[in-house]
């Protein structure tokens, strides 16, 4: 009986580890999420591209170790590049048109 109570409190020990760590990285992609869209509604387009590719890497990176699932990373990531592409994309072949 001690041998499985002893395994047990290991492996809860190990799955909080696990849950402080992914908790971590969700709300670190967040945070970059947030700072995505305020740079995007600023109209800095050189740093909003610049964190959309920190954006990118960190979603990936969450995909590669089992936080995030590849469709809600690519989601993700499509959502930000189509608000990217609609803020800065939009005006350039508006004035192409005319």
């Amino acid at each position: 009986m001690a041998r499985n109570q002893t395994s047990a409190q290991k492996r809860h020990a190990q799955s909080e580890k696990r849950r402080l760590r992914n908790k971590m990285v969700k709300s670190e992609c967040r945070t970059y999420a947030k700072q995505f869209v305020a740079l995007v509604e600023k109209k800095d387009k050189e740093g909003a591209e610049a964190k959309f590719r920190q954006l990118s890497g960190r979603l990936d990176s969450a995909y590669g170790k089992g936080i995030l699932t590849r469709n809600a990373a690519s989601r993700k990531k499509s959502r930000m590049a189509r608000l990217f592409n609609k803020v800065f994309a939009a005006p350039a072949t508006e004035t192409q048109a005319q």
